[in-house]
C-alpha cells in the first residue's frame, strides 16, 4: 500500500467515524433535519430489536420523534468501533461497514426531584453501512441490535401504619 493509498484510508476513517458521531448527536438533541440528513435517498433504518420500526431515514426519524419525547435527557455513548471498508463497482473503499456498540442513558421527562440520574439505561450494538456519495459519506443502513436494558427500580413506599 502507498503512502497516498493509507493517508486516504485514514481520512475515509475519520469521515466515516464524524458520520456515527453525528449520528449519535442527532438523535440524542433530536435533530431530525440533521439525522435525515445523514443517509442515502434509500437509507435505512431498524430499531425492531429495541421494540421500534424498520423504514427509511424519515419514516425513523419520525417515529423516533415520537418515541423519544419521553425522555428529557439522552446520551448516547457509540465504543469500540470497527471500520471495514469494501468494494463498489470495482473501486475499493466506496463502501463502510461499522460495528460498533452503544450505551444509552435516558431520563423521563417530567421527574420530579433534582436528581438527574437516568431513569432508563439500554445497550446492544450498531450496525452501520455506509456509502460514499457526491456529498459524502452516508448512512445506507443502520441496525440497532439491542442486548440488554435496565428500567427504573420501582420506588420504596413506607409501610403503612
Amino acid at each position: 500500500m502507498t503512502q497516498r493509498v493509507e493517508l486516504a484510508t485514514v481520512l475515509d476513517r475519520f469521515a466515516v467515524d464524524e458520520i456515527v458521531t453525528a449520528y449519535a448527536v442527532a438523535v440524542d438533541d433530536g435533530d431530525w433535519e440533521a439525522y435525515r440528513g445523514l443517509f442515502t435517498p434509500k437509507g435505512r433504518a431498524d430499531y425492531r430489536s429495541a421494540g421500534g420500526i424498520e423504514g427509511d431515514a424519515a419514516q425513523v426519524a419520525g417515529w423516533l420523534s415520537q418515541s423519544l419525547e419521553l425522555f428529557a435527557m439522552r446520551q448516547h455513548l457509540i465504543v469500540n468501533r470497527r471500520v471495514r471498508f469494501g468494494v463498489l463497482d470495482q473501486d475499493t473503499g466506496d463502501t463502510a461497514e461499522v460495528q460498533a456498540d452503544y450505551i444509552n442513558p435516558m431520563r423521563f421527562a417530567g421527574q420530579d426531584g433534582d436528581s438527574t440520574a437516568p431513569d432508563l439505561v439500554c445497550g446492544g450494538r450498531y450496525a452501520f453501512g455506509l456509502l460514499r456519495t457526491d456529498d459524502g459519506w452516508r448512512l445506507g443502513q443502520v441496525v440497532v441490535q439491542e442486548k440488554w436494558r435496565r428500567m427504573p427500580q420501582p420506588r420504596n413506599t413506607p409501610a403503612s401504619a
